[in-house]
């Protein structure tokens, strides 16, 4: 081969691994493109819901006076101090045995569901003539994340339910059969244990603990744990050993999460 022929198959070559290099960086950024700011950017998932739910709005809302006070610090720290047994018997459940549902307890003028609708939800309507019945509100439902609609009515109702955080029957199997009527009927009328929360969601918890049933949305269950953690502190009662460790797990991812008092 002549030295000039030799000259142009390298000048050839170098022009190829240019070109190839130049490939590269445009295959390079395509990806880094789909993946950050193209078609996977229409995938994003939807934002995932509060991390906490209301509790007490002193404005027009009266505590309810627990057994015991919540402890303050850390729900690890709280969930410690909460006897772990086995269930007790359920023999003996029966709604009526936490009092009438939805009892005036604060004795502020309005049942405890249209109280808990007031606190949870956005852009409140009231029914015609009534400063407590509330007959339509939106919110960012906790348990699914959802941004939800209610709308009273009899089938619409339903859609959003008040949700007992501690289910009444969990707590009567783990010491709320110890409890005074007067104490039982504060557990199930206290704004620490109630959340306007998904029908369909309530329902699939039913009684279960944190061992058989979470939130589906993740973001809340941090503070769904602490304020079942804070409950359970404040009426006096019990965690099994397999609810105990399912919370420990939650928490696990954060760890200085606060237990959740009227404020």
């Amino acid at each position: 081969m002549s030295w000039s022929a030799y000259r142009r198959a390298r000048r050839r070559a170098r022009q190829a691994w240019v070109i190839l290099a130049l490939a590269a960086v445009s295959i390079v950024g395509g990806f880094a493109w789909f993946f950050s700011a193209g078609q996977f950017a229409l995938a994003e998932p939807a934002p995932a819901g509060p991390s906490e739910a209301p509790v007490f709005d002193p404005a027009w809302m009266k505590p309810v006076v627990p057994v015991h006070p919540v402890p303050g610090g850390r729900a690890l720290d709280a969930l410690d101090t909460l006897p772990v047994k086995g269930r007790a018997g359920k023999g003996g459940y029966d709604r009526e045995a936490f009092g009438q549902a939805w009892s005036d307890v604060d004795r502020n003028g309005c049942d405890t569901r249209n109280d808990i609708l007031r606190r949870d939800l956005a852009d409140v309507v009231f029914a015609e003539g009534s400063r407590c019945r509330v007959s339509a509100g939106r919110f960012h439902e906790p348990y699914t994340g959802q941004h939800v609609e209610f709308r009273r009515g009899q089938d619409s109702s339903r859609a959003v339910q008040v949700d007992h955080v501690v289910a009444l029957a969990d707590a009567w199997q783990k010491g709320a059969q110890q409890l005074t009527p007067g104490q039982r009927q504060s557990l199930a009328n206290d704004p620490l244990n109630l959340i306007a929360a998904d029908g369909p969601a309530n329902q699939q918890k039913s009684a279960g603990d944190a061992a058989t049933w979470l939130p589906a949305n993740k973001s809340i269950r941090c503070h769904y744990v602490a304020r079942q953690i804070s409950v359970k502190a404040a009426y006096g009662l019990w965690v099994t050993g397999a609810e105990k460790d399912a919370m420990k797990r939650v928490l696990g991812s954060c760890p200085d999460q606060q237990t959740v008092r009227a404020r």
